[in-house]
């Protein structure tokens, strides 16, 4: 079997990818799309709460949005053995992150790495171990220093409140998988940068569209806040769920009809999907029972738009995740078929 071609959207998400960027910790990450589209001619600016936005029109009627943030933890406590207790940023699976390497960010810039894991851990000292609940409580951060109290910890410069991101693990297969932590929503990110690659400056000068990177979408409130009132319609680019009960899956885009905030649009939507049938994109159509997006969190601020949500399937969402190159090209290709109106 020949291998999977390497195309510039999967260079574009390993590159986010390797940038951690924990919900309320995504500046670096940000800085590095704002080069990017810069060098494109395209021009940015940061709103108050610190999301990007992406465009050359002074007054956009369309905005096409992702969350560049991800889950995470912080540091709620240092112990007295100097190791970090943690609170979690968001809905990360604790047993999908289990023994994985994290970063610890200081206020002060230094970086520190260490690991998730399970308090008393060793098999040959706790025959429980596999049995055991994983829960913020039961866990702890093993940092990889010299520590053998609170003080020694303190000494490092490590804080309560410090940012703590894992590692993503980004690897993209032969057969064109990538599998990757934070799919959710660095997939879709990635998806909207080549977007706006392909169409370049100029055509940003002349489509009345801005692009949207919200920073706060894991905890629920991403895109409440700086959508100019001259936006009519708002297409948020997120994950589409793959799993039991859903229709998605890792090979196409997702068309959301509804999540647990309500219905999507129902004229955008349709829209959607008979642009998609007609450019014979590989869509389906869906309903995630448990999910909300920067759509919802617009809505529910009180912005006046016609909502729309699209994305590649992702399996796993908030664990091991994982979503295929065809499942990113139609994504990037439903997005241009929709500005190209």
């Amino acid at each position: 079997m020949a291998a999977a071609k390497k195309e510039r959207i999967v260079d574009i998400l390993e590159e986010i990818s390797a940038i951690h960027s924990p919900t309320g910790f995504t500046h670096n990450v940000l800085t590095h799309i704002e080069k990017m589209l810069k060098k494109a001619g395209i021009k940015t600016r940061y709103t108050n709460k610190g999301a990007l936005i992406a465009g050359n029109q002074a007054k956009p009627e369309i905005a096409v949005a992702g969350h560049i943030d991800t889950l995470g933890l912080m540091v709620r406590e240092i112990r007295g053995d100097g190791q970090l207790g943690f609170t979690r940023l968001g809905g990360p699976l604790l047993p999908a992150f289990e023994g994985k390497t994290v970063r610890i960010f200081t206020a002060a810039g230094k970086k520190f790495s260490g690991s998730l894991i399970l308090n008393n851990p060793a098999a040959h000292v706790n025959n429980k171990a596999g049995e055991e609940t994983r829960t913020e409580q039961n866990m702890h951060i093993r940092l990889d220093a010299e520590v053998n109290n609170a003080e020694d910890t303190c000494k490092l410069g490590i804080q309560v409140g410090d940012f703590i991101a894992f590692d993503a693990g980004f690897e993209y297969t032969d057969t064109g998988f990538v599998k990757s932590h934070f799919l959710d929503d660095k997939a879709g990110c990635a998806a909207m940068l080549d977007a706006m690659l392909t169409l370049g400056g100029k055509a940003l000068d002349r489509l009345p569209v801005m692009f949207f990177f919200s920073n706060y979408e894991e905890v629920g409130h991403g895109a409440c806040a700086g959508i100019p009132e001259t936006v009519k319609e708002l297409l948020v680019v997120d994950m589409g769920v793959v799993g039991s009960g859903v229709t998605g899956n890792e090979t196409s885009v997702s068309i959301c009809v509804k999540d647990s905030s309500g219905p999507y649009d129902y004229e955008l939507r349709c829209r959607l999907a008979q642009l998609a049938a007609r450019k014979k994109i590989p869509y389906k159509l869906d309903v995630f029972p448990f999910y909300g997006s920067d759509g919802s969190a617009a809505l529910r601020a009180g912005h006046d738009l016609r909502v729309g949500l699209i994305g590649p399937g992702v399996s796993a969402s908030h664990g091991n995740e994982r979503t295929h190159l065809k499942g990113l090209l139609a994504t990037r290709d439903l997005v241009l078929a929709y500005l190209k109106i």
